[in-house]
């Protein structure tokens, strides 16, 4: 199914997404050893408040927090508790704000202190396969298209890409059509169109694809518990490319 924003939708998305995005930067600033994800998710929901919107994730389908909070082998939808962040840990970093009713959602995966090699190459090719995937999209690419180049990306570093998580279309509510895999053929599936908003957000994992929730019914971990990233952005389809929602500026 294909969902078209009117101008005036996109701009509350953008400011909406703009506002998630300036929330990952003031995390930045505060993420550092010694740090709880509790303590850390309670200033996130603070800032998110303060500035005039609502935490998406608190109360979504029973869901206990302002944010998803995960570290190192947790895929997603970790829920921030008493986990004390240590030197070296891989903090994936998920929000998403409701300002004036529209939803901009985003996702960035930190390494506090020190990293590992392996730690940094694996966040760097995530993010750059986010990046070369958003490239691919303008007005009559396809979802095939994401997935193929993030997929191209990662794989010849000998990384793999988690198939059981997607992106989505993403604005006027929190999750709405289509679903867009981060694998995949060039050309094939869904065509985009212009007026779409959907989000990038590619799992790439160390080791397997393979995930499997905890017993919390919402962490979703690697199934061989090596090291995972992720990074996302909402974006608007163009006539000619794609517009990055999730800016601060």
């Amino acid at each position: 199914m294909i969902i078209i924003k009117s101008s005036q939708e996109v701009d509350k998305i953008r400011k909406s997404g703009r506002l998630a995005s300036k929330t990952l930067d003031f995390v930045a600033t505060i993420l550092k050893p010694g740090i709880t994800t509790k303590s850390l998710d309670k200033e996130i929901h603070s800032f998110i408040v303060k500035h005039g919107a609502i935490p998406a994730t608190l109360g979504y389908r029973g869901y206990p927090a302002s944010s998803c909070i995960s570290v190192n082998e947790e895929v997603c939808h970790g829920i921030p508790g008493p986990r004390v962040i240590r030197d070296g840990d891989l903090v994936k970093v998920d929000v998403t704000t409701i300002l004036d009713g529209y939803f901009g959602d985003t996702c960035r995966s930190f390494i506090v202190g020190k990293a590992s090699s392996v730690a940094q190459k694996l966040l760097d090719a995530t993010r750059e396969s986010m990046m070369l995937a958003i490239d691919t999209v303008h007005d009559g690419s396809s979802l095939g298209d994401i997935g193929a180049a993030i997929q191209g990306h990662v794989e010849p570093l000998g990384f793999s890409v988690v198939r059981d998580f997607v992106g989505h279309g993403v604005g006027c509510k929190f999750h709405e059509s289509p679903n867009v895999p981060h694998y995949g053929s060039a050309g094939s599936g869904l065509k985009l169109k212009k007026g779409m908003t959907i989000t990038i957000e590619p799992m790439i994992n160390q080791g397997t694809w393979e995930v499997e929730i905890l017993k919390d019914a919402w962490t979703v971990v690697t199934m061989d518990r090596k090291l995972t990233a992720q990074f996302e952005h909402t974006i608007l389809v163009t006539d000619d490319g794609a517009e990055i929602l999730t800016v601060s500026h």
